[in-house]
This record gives C-alpha cells, structure tokens and sequence, in this order.
C-alpha cells in the first residue's frame, strides 16, 4: 500500500469573504487605490472624448500624442479622416491612447492592485476570498493580461514620440516676427517631467527588465546588457510609486495644457 500525501493545506478552513486575523487597517489601501484610479479614469476618459485644448501654442497634451489625425498643426495626416463613421465621435485620442491603457491595464503591479480594490480578488493578503477556486489567468479574458509584453513594445515607441513633443516644446514663435526661437517655458518643464516619470515607469518593467537581461544564463558576460538590467531594476524596485506617480504626471500634463489653451493659466516663459 502506497503512502498517502497530504496537501500542507489539507484539513484547513477556508476563511469566508472578509475574514482576516490581520488587526491593522487592511482595507484603507485597496479603498484608496479604488478611488484613486476611478478618479483618473474618469478624468481620462472625459479628455479624451473632448476633441478640444489638447494643443497650446507648441505644446501637445500627452493624451493626444501622436496626433495622427486631428485638426491641429500638430497631426501628422491633416484632418479627421473621411472613412470615420459620421455616427460615432471622433478624437485624436481614440486612435493612440488603447496602447499606453494596454500597458496599463496588463501591467504586473496595476494588475494586482485593481484585482483587490475593484474586485476584491483578494480584497488584501491573508484576508477572505469571494470564491473558493483559482482561476488565474489562463482562459478569457484573463488570459489576454498576458500580452503585456507587446503593450511594452508600443510603449517604448511611445517615449520617442513624447520626447519628439518635449523638444518641439522648446520652440516658439515670435507673435511679432513669426520667427522659430529656442525658449524653456513652464509647459516645456511639465512636458519634460512626465517623459521622465513615464520612461521611469517604462524602463522598470517586469517585462522591459526581462527582456535587456532575464533572459540570459550568463549576464556578466554582457557588460552592457548587466548595466541596462541593473538600471531597469533599480527602477523597477520602486515600480509602485513610478506607476502612481506616472499617471499624475500624465493627467497633470492634459490638465495643464488643456487650462493654458483656455485662458484659465497662463504659460510663463523662463527663457
């Protein structure tokens, strides 16, 4: 008779939903990344269905960057096209923004915090589930958080743009003699800050990290490859407050253009 093998979890109960030995305020965290996020998304959303201040002068909100199409001098093939049905709502931001939500919205961390604060999938660690079996990611819709690492590749693409937008940002034109001058006003300094907060968040990847050194059996054999891991992974030690702070910075960058477009601010020129 063979012997038997009993799981270390064999004749535990369960706890039910909710139930925790945990005496701190576990809940304050996934109750505050619930609003935190639902804020954001609204905001988002409701910039990205407006069609309108998304430009000042040489400043492009990042919401709408690239402006493939779009009625402003910044969109690359003029106007809106005419294969866009006339029923549904047209913006610029619909055509570029499912990458940088992609990336959002399949990355590691984010995806651990919306599974607590949205679904209480955990609600948090050591704290009572709402079903008693493990789904993981392997069938629909999860299955498709797996594509992250191609949401990373157009995110990457995405820092070039941005930084094509930082320099076009330190350009303006004389109202007098309509000529280019080199000049650093504060929209040039907020553009710049959210590419920095951005490639922050980018470049500290689970995936972006694997991909310049995880992947190797002998990584200092490749000095510059080690060098690029160990950037990603000092970036990456911190991928939660790269990830917050990101999306303030993005959402502060629409804000600030979107009011200086409307005569609510006005853009200080510091040279």
């Amino acid at each position: 008779m063979e012997p038997q093998t009993l799981s270390p979890t064999a004749g535990l109960k369960q706890p039910a939903f909710g139930e925790t030995a945990r005496r701190d305020l576990w809940w304050v965290q996934p109750v505050a990344v619930f609003f935190g996020l639902s804020a954001a998304l609204a905001y988002l959303n409701w910039a990205a269905f407006q069609n309108a201040h998304y430009v000042f002068g040489n400043y492009l909100s990042p919401l709408y960057s690239p402006e493939v199409f779009g009625e402003s001098p910044h969109a690359w093939f003029g106007p809106k096209p005419g294969w866009w049905p006339a029923w549904m709502p047209f913006s610029p931001a619909f055509l570029i923004l499912w990458a940088p939500a992609g990336f959002r919205m399949t990355c590691y961390y984010y995806r651990g915090a919306y599974y607590k604060s949205f679904w209480a999938d955990p609600p948090a660690c050591g704290v009572g589930e709402p079903r008693k079996s493990y789904w993981g990611e392997r069938s629909l819709p999860l299955i498709l958080q797996n594509s992250h690492r191609f949401f990373l590749y157009c995110a990457l693409l995405f820092l070039v743009f941005l930084s094509q937008d930082v320099w076009k940002a330190l350009w303006f034109e004389d109202p007098v003699s309509h000529k280019t001058t080199f000049g650093i006003g504060v929209g040039t300094l907020v553009l710049a800050l959210n590419l920095v907060l951005l490639s922050g968040y980018t470049l500290g990847c689970h995936s972006f990290r694997h991909l310049v050194g995880g992947n190797l059996d002998c990584l200092s054999c490749a000095p510059a490859r080690l060098g690029a891991y160990r950037c990603s992974s000092f970036f990456n030690s911190r991928h939660m407050l790269w990830a917050w702070i990101s999306l303030v910075g993005v959402t502060f960058a629409d804000v600030y253009v979107r009011l200086c477009s409307m005569g609510v601010w006005t853009d200080w020129r510091i040279i």
